[in-house]
């Protein structure tokens, strides 16, 4: 489209804001359930990781990144959906990042496998 009046025009059409906030309004409830179910299911796996740090010694000050590691985990097989030798690999890069930015190997394959149940990748 090369008129510039026809795109301004198609642009304040397109971007109505009664128009939007009726979309939004309709839209809004179930949005909120899916939200409030993501942000649930992500606690709880943030409180297992804590529970493997605890349980691994980590010092507190060291539990963002791990948490991070942790969140890019999740992100990878709950929003993803990737699963088997494929989150395997997935987490096995993950881990060599993390472990690169001087996290303990270790303990990123404790909450690999114990909180995400993701174990080695095959040969």
């Amino acid at each position: 489209m090369k008129d510039p009046v026809r795109r301004k025009e198609n642009w304040e059409v397109k971007y109505n804001l009664d128009r939007v906030r009726q979309t939004l309004e309709a839209k809004r409830e179930k949005m909120a359930a899916r939200y409030e179910a993501a942000v649930a299911g992500m606690c709880a796996k943030e409180t297992k990781v804590r529970e493997v740090l605890n349980s691994c010694g980590v010092n507190t000050i060291q539990y963002v990144p791990y948490l991070n590691f942790g969140r890019q985990l999740y992100k990878l097989t709950t929003q993803r959906e990737i699963a088997g030798d494929s989150a395997a690999i997935e987490a096995q890069v993950l881990r060599e990042k993390w472990a690169r930015r001087g996290l303990d190997p270790k303990v990123l394959a404790t909450v690999r496998t114990e909180v995400f149940n993701i174990g080695e990748p095959k040969p």
